[in-house]
């Protein structure tokens, strides 16, 4: 029976919420909105037909509250939710309420949520369906030193894993006995702040494995096929960077046998709708470890290999249909891989960045190129939430050229305002490893020195151009100064012209440490620059958005240089470099240093205090734990000393830079 959806609520924010509007719109369903106190001005809202505020910015008190949703729901009229992934997406409680309501849940039955979303009754009920299983403890026993005995009986290193979640929160990699105890408290607090559950997994720990999931579809008629697999080897502390579909090397057999067991792991809770079966591989074998109950962030890479709209399968499905496709139907064309755009600082060990998006510039415009964001210039990147700024996603006609366009649109992506992992995203896709294929979830470490390279210095091409957007920028202010009765005043040329002598300007900048002089001679047209590697002309023009073409010794480029306050970031040939402008006008442009200081990283919540006043610590011991985005951020003795005073306690919040406390020498 079939029941046609009219107006559809998502659950959900950002570029997930976004999207699924996207494709309701096409389809002629009227979309709602909800939205909490720090998001009234996000795009998802801008983009709904309506939308209703749920509460204050945390998302427990909105995004995570059944009740708000509702309610915004029968306000809105709509008779279907979307969850998107995340929050209440795989909360089988919620999908009940739906259904209680009258509403149609666009997702599994609670019941499928339900056998799946515990990892450990999950393995079970794979165990007795056949599926393989990495060796491993998964039961509901939670005692800290059972735990520990069977991590021992099991082999180190082992894996502890939050049973009722993923995305990295609440997972830990253990390599000996002794630092069990501590990482296992750690995935427990982070699990009970994700998820609500503190219940957790062990498994022993694969050291060179692939990680492969494969797209399940099923209807209410008895149908399910799986859309083939997507390779998210490449991660960084379990959370995926890159992912890619089809899998590189996969062979038609192996793709066939993991598709059947993704299959019957799917029949097995009697599944409807979009779920996602994740297996780690290693050599011939592969091993079930959980499957997701929702649509997957990386869906859009199996979206480009099939031609097919997952989330117009989800919504058709939803209404009752049978799939579109039977499973010798489904195409599989060309490459597809996908990166995640962070707001996060990798030479700060990759925190989480806070903070207003000043520039933003997304390549959806190259061929190939498709881009999912839920921000725009000018929004905030809050706390509250996951800071993930745009899925990049590209396609091309093998994975060869789809790793030539990835390249082309890190690229052209620009992020002012916020640090990103733009440039090391860009390294992974231009190391030689990768464009091998020779892919497993230790790639990242395996090449950290190529991929996390100390800052390149400015060079004179760098320096040219920031200059050159300077002397732009101050001609036209002081042209903007002329008396208008007298436009052609040379005073309003601003050449810096002396009696009898050449005409120049001296400009100063930072590149870090280090102190960079310019002297810049007037020319007609442009200027000769004398920069440390010698003299070099330039011209060009400056357009209002930053973007530059100049001409340096006859060779001419395009670039963008962005000013926002004294700092100039100059995006040019793929690369970003931040300069900060001298300017002899301002007395004084130094910053407040904070070397020695034992401060919060970022904003956030005191969770624990391991220290306490008048305690002597060794260099490296944990002094207090900072929560920030559902994960937990560690601030250790950077030497020897004696804890003098705290400067917080636990359940504080705290800003970025506070000072968490005083250390002495002991």
């Amino acid at each position: 029976m079939t029941r046609a959806i009219r107006t559809l609520l998502v659950a959900n924010r950002g570029e997930i919420a976004v999207r699924v509007m996207r494709t309701a719109k096409a389809m002629g369903i009227r979309t709602v909105a909800v939205y909490s106190e720090a998001d009234a001005d996000a795009l998802h809202v801008a983009t709904a037909d309506e939308a209703y505020p749920i509460g204050p910015a945390p998302a427990r008190e909105s995004y995570l509250r059944i009740d708000a949703i509702l309610d915004a729901a029968r306000k809105s009229g709509a008779d279907a939710i979307h969850p998107g992934y995340g929050f209440l997406s795989e909360n089988a409680a919620f999908a009940d309420a739906c259904e209680a309501a009258g509403i149609v849940f666009v997702g599994p039955p609670a019941s499928a949520i339900r056998a799946m979303g515990s990892k450990s009754a999950a393995k079970a009920l794979m165990e007795t369906a056949g599926v393989p299983l990495v060796p491993g403890y998964h039961g509901e026993d939670q005692d800290a030193g059972l735990l520990a005995r069977e991590a021992e009986r099991i082999g180190f290193p082992v894996l502890i894993k939050a049973s009722a979640g993923g995305g990295g929160k609440g997972m830990k990699v253990v390599r000996a006995a002794e630092d069990f105890p501590e990482a296992l408290a750690s995935a427990q607090r982070e699990a009970k702040s994700a998820f609500g559950d503190d219940k957790v997994l062990v498994e022993k720990y694969l050291t060179t494995p692939r990680h492969i999931e494969v797209q399940v579809f099923a209807d209410s008629h008895g149908n399910c096929v799986y859309l083939h697999e997507r390779d998210c080897s490449i991660q960084r502390r379990h959370q995926k960077v890159v992912e890619e579909a089809p899998a590189p090397g996969m062979t038609a057999e192996r793709r066939a046998a993991m598709g059947k067991a993704a299959v019957d792991a799917a029949k097995a809770v009697g599944y409807r709708g979009a779920g996602t079966v994740e297996f780690i591989a290693e050599g011939e074998s592969f091993y079930f470890m959980e499957m997701n109950t929702r649509l997957q962030v990386e869906h859009p890479v199996t979206e480009a290999i099939t031609g097919q709209d997952l989330v117009q399968w989800q919504i058709r499905v939803a209404e009752g249909e049978a799939l579109p496709l039977a499973q010798e139907e489904i195409p599989l064309k060309g490459h597809a891989i996908e990166v995640r755009l962070y707001a996060e600082d990798p030479a700060r060990d990759f925190l989480p960045q806070v903070g207003r998006l000043d520039h933003l510039v997304l390549p959806a415009h190259l061929p190939g190129t498709r881009v999912d964001t839920g921000v725009r210039a000018g929004d905030t990147v809050s706390i509250h939430y996951d800071p993930m700024i745009a899925k990049i996603i590209v396609a091309g006609a093998d994975r060869l050229e789809a790793v030539r366009r990835l390249e082309a649109a890190l690229a052209a992506t620009e992020v002012v305002g916020l640090a990103t992992n733009r440039v090391f995203l860009k390294a992974i896709a231009a190391h030689p490893a990768f464009a091998a294929a020779e892919l497993d979830t230790n790639f990242i470490a395996r090449h950290q020195d190529q991929l996390l390279p100390p800052p390149a210095p400015a060079d004179d091409t760098v320096l040219a151009l920031a200059a050159l957007s300077i002397l732009k920028e101050e001609a036209r202010q002081s042209a903007e100064t002329v008396d208008a009765a007298d436009p052609w005043s040379p005073w309003g040329l601003a050449p810096g012209w002396r009696l009898n002598r050449d005409a120049h300007v001296d400009l100063a900048f930072a590149d870090r440490e280090a102190r960079l002089s310019i002297r810049a001679h007037f020319r007609p047209g442009g200027f000769i620059l004398s920069l440390p590697g010698g003299d070099r002309s330039v011209e060009g023009e400056v357009e209002a958005d930053g973007a530059i073409r100049a001409r340096l010794d006859g060779v001419t480029l395009t670039a963008r240089v962005i000013r926002t306050g004294a700092r100039l970031t100059v995006f040019v040939r793929g690369g970003e470099y931040a300069l900060d402008f001298i300017d002899p006008r301002v007395a004084s442009q130094a910053a407040t240093g904070t070397a020695g200081r034992l401060v919060a990283p970022m904003p956030g919540t005191i969770i624990r205090i391991a220290v306490a006043e008048g305690q002597e610590v060794a260099k490296g011991a944990a002094l207090v734990v900072v929560e920030a985005m559902k994960m937990e951020h560690t601030v250790a003795a950077p030497r020897d000393g004696k804890v003098k005073t705290l400067k917080f306690a636990v359940g504080d919040l705290v800003d970025e830079g506070a000072e968490l406390l005083v250390l002495e020498d002991a």
